[in-house]
Order: C-alpha cells, then sequence, then structure tokens
C-alpha cells in the first residue's frame, strides 16, 4: 500500500472509533447492533413505553372523534426525546468527514 492510503486507513479507523457511538455490536454470533437508551429508573421507562403505545393506539384509530381513556394525552416531549436521543448525529458527522476527505482527494487526482 502506498503511503497516503495507509494515513487514510489509520484516519478512518480513528473516524470510526470517534463518531460511530450508536450502535455496538451485539455479544451473540449474530450480525445484529445494539442501540442503548438511558432511563433514570424504571418508571420512565414504563412510561416511556405506555406513551409509545398510546401513539400507536391514536396513529390506528380511524374514529379520532372518539376519545377513551387510553388515548386521553400523549406525552410527546417524552417521545421525541427518545428519539433525539436515537438521532445518530455522530455517524452524520463521521459521514460528512469522510465526504470532505473523499473531496479532497478528487482535487487532488484531477490536478
Amino acid at each position: 500500500m502506498q503511503t497516503s492510503e495507509i494515513k487514510n486507513l489509520d484516519y478512518l479507523r480513528n473516524l470510526t472509533a470517534q463518531y460511530f457511538t450508536a450502535l455496538k455490536p451485539s455479544n451473540g454470533k449474530t450480525e445484529a447492533n445494539v442501540a442503548q437508551i438511558k432511563f433514570a429508573n424504571y418508571y420512565e421507562l414504563g412510561c416511556t413505553i405506555k406513551e409509545m403505545l398510546k401513539l400507536c393506539i391514536l396513529a390506528q384509530d380511524h374514529n379520532s372523534h372518539k376519545i377513551s381513556e387510553t388515548n386521553k394525552a400523549i406525552d410527546i416531549a417524552l417521545i421525541l426525546e427518545m428519539v433525539l436521543e436515537m438521532f445518530p448525529l455522530d455517524e452524520f458527522e463521521f459521514l460528512n468527514e469522510i465526504s470532505e476527505m473523499l473531496a479532497a482527494d478528487s482535487n487532488i487526482i484531477s490536478e
């Protein structure tokens, strides 16, 4: 390998270690990955699951003019907080770094 290719591979390895944090490889023999969501306690986890279920019920309910006790109030902020925690911004930053690196390489090659 050429020296610049080796440097690029090392740079990509460093970027991967720094930015790919949303998914972790599972301990099993499958190729699955695990995403961790942090909760303060079991009660918060239970409330989040309950709110997600209520949101699903509302989405499936075509007769939304009937408001039952189950779907009276949904804590949208709680659901959006979880989605925000799951959003892989580090991975997008990593992809941006690769894009900039490849653009710089293509400029060098075209010159």
